[in-house]
């Protein structure tokens, strides 16, 4: 089974995506299903795990009920903000549909990422790990120290670091991000989706050969069992093309890997993360 661990679908006249706005006019249209099914077809991807794109409820309502309409949508990562007080009540509820695959959490929204590590945020994100609730972890490479702090104190936590963590790759820069991600890879039970690359890179002038060095640590230090592909699809638009993304990927990928490791990448492992099935 061959999944794209990470795409998002959207339609404007919801007015949830604020970030979306007039001067990126790749992204701002509408982007639904049937714009990507030809892209799955050719790559002969079976489904997608579909995340949220606004910090609202309602789009997460919004987008299961994309997923009652189409087949190839196997689960949606849905928003949660886990500061309210009826955070449970909310995750319950949601939960009810069994395409909700999990939450995710957005450290990159957050004007002080360390608001992770209040009390109250700790206890509420303990409560989930003990659920074994899949997590997807937006962060970018200068929250990963924080990240990393979470993790300590969350150990039971079965995350998902999105994007590689957002290494500055159009400055060609690798620290502290190398050390703070294999420190963050040094929990078994966090896992890391090989997505959203391209955009941290120049839009405009990137090279397969400056992203070669950020995959090639990533691999390292998870390893086959913990690594997603995901295609950040349509976001992924305001540097490559769906096509380019795949590519990009396969070129950088250990050459000794066989067909065992690709299935893992390409769709077992995030069956496996995201419980899907069960």
């Amino acid at each position: 089974m061959k999944i794209d661990a990470h795409q998002h679908y959207w339609t404007m006249s919801r007015s949830d995506y604020g970030w979306i706005t007039e001067e990126l006019p790749v992204l701002y249209r509408d982007y639904l299903p049937q714009h990507l099914e030809g892209h799955l077809r050719k790559h002969h991807i079976d489904g997608t795990i579909l995340v949220q794109a606004a910090p609202t409820i309602e789009e997460t309502e919004y987008l299961l009920g994309l997923a009652d309409q189409w087949e190839s949508i196997f689960g949606v990562v849905g928003w949660l903000d886990l500061f309210h007080p009826e955070h449970r009540e909310q995750f319950n509820r949601l939960r009810q549909h069994q395409k909700l695959v999990g939450f995710r959490i957005m450290l990159q929204d957050m004007p002080d990422a360390s608001a992770v590590l209040e009390p109250a945020f700790i206890e509420a994100l303990r409560g989930y790990a003990e659920l074994d609730i899949p997590v997807d972890l937006l962060v970018t490479a200068d929250q990963l120290g924080v990240l990393c702090e979470l993790l300590d104190v969350v150990p039971g936590l079965r995350g998902v670091i999105d994007h590689i963590a957002k290494p500055p790759i159009g400055q060609q820069a690798f620290e502290p991000w190398r050390s703070d991600l294999e420190r963050a890879a040094g929990h078994s039970n966090i896992y890391c989706k090989l997505s959203g690359m391209v955009t941290e890179a120049d839009h405009d002038t990137w090279t397969p050969e400056q992203l070669r060095p950020y995959i090639e640590h990533v691999v390292r230090i998870f390893g086959p069992d913990r690594l997603m592909f995901g295609t950040d699809w349509p976001v992924c638009l305001l540097a490559a093309g769906y096509d380019e993304v795949v590519e990009v990927l396969e070129a950088a990928l250990p050459a000794e890997w066989g067909e065992q490791e690709r299935a893992k990448l390409y769709g077992e492992n995030a069956r496996t993360f995201y419980k899907l099935g069960e």
